[in-house]
């Protein structure tokens, strides 16, 4: 018996794709802000990128009491000072966890994660201004960071400031576009690879993530609607194959 050969997608007119993938390129132009990116120059030999390594694949399991012990001895290296923070922050380790997210501040300022975890803890802890702090100057170095937008939205609310708070969730609201825009990037190169299923599931979520009714969305909705049609005329197509 032949093996069926596998289905590949056979896109739509061309010309139109990319006249909507340009749309997209375009719109996305309009709707994100400029992409910060924060450079760690944290340095570690061999060994501590290995124990890094084995530390982030227990963290990954839900082994945070294993992530800890093998971070025990970090010191210097930001990476594995913020990972074993946040295993002692699950493990309900505070003073731990707060040491760690700090030493770590200290050598790297400009950590989100660090600065992150360490607003959450001293939120639960009950010191929101130090938190309220943190957060600012979280968000003034990124400003597109949805989760500080939410934690910052939070803090708000808790201190009866229910106007920020508000104001806190449209900028996240605004933020959630940018990730949308990796899920466009991603489904242009599907599409071009012949996957025309993972291109329409990347911008279905892509759409989720934006706005309803915006100019963006509506690209995308056009464009799924282009690739879906193209995919039912493969398989329309492979059906009267395999009857001859």
């Amino acid at each position: 018996m032949k093996r069926p050969a596998r289905r590949r997608f056979a896109p739509p007119p061309v010309s139109a794709l990319r006249v909507f993938f340009a749309a997209l390129v375009f719109c996305a132009g309009v709707v994100s802000c400029a992409g910060l990116v924060s450079c760690a120059k944290d340095k570690a030999d061999d060994a501590a990128l290995l124990l890094y390594a084995k530390a982030s694949s227990a963290y990954a399991k839900g082994n945070y009491s294993g992530t800890a012990e093998l971070l025990d001895g970090a010191k210097n290296f930001v990476p594995s000072l913020v990972l074993r923070g946040k295993a002692l922050y699950f493990r309900d380790e505070r003073a731990g966890a707060e040491a760690c997210f700090r030493r770590a501040l200290r050598l790297n300022a400009s950590s989100v994660e660090a600065a992150l975890f360490l607003a959450r803890l001293l939120r639960d802890s009950g010191k929101n201004d130090e938190a309220a702090r943190v957060t600012e100057t979280l968000i003034r170095n990124n400003p597109q960071d949805i989760r500080a937008l939410r934690l910052a939205s939070d803090l708000a609310a808790a201190g009866g400031d229910s106007e920020s708070a508000a104001a806190f969730l449209d900028r996240a609201v605004e933020a959630s576009a940018e990730s949308a825009l990796v899920f466009i990037d991603r489904a242009r190169f599907r599409w071009i690879g012949g996957n025309g299923d993972g291109a329409l599931e990347d911008l279905g979520r892509a759409e989720a993530l934006l706005p309803w009714n915006t100019a963006l969305s509506r690209s995308i909705g056009e464009l799924r609607f282009l690739i879906a049609r193209g995919n039912k005329q493969t398989e329309e197509s492979e059906k009267t194959e395999e009857d001859k």
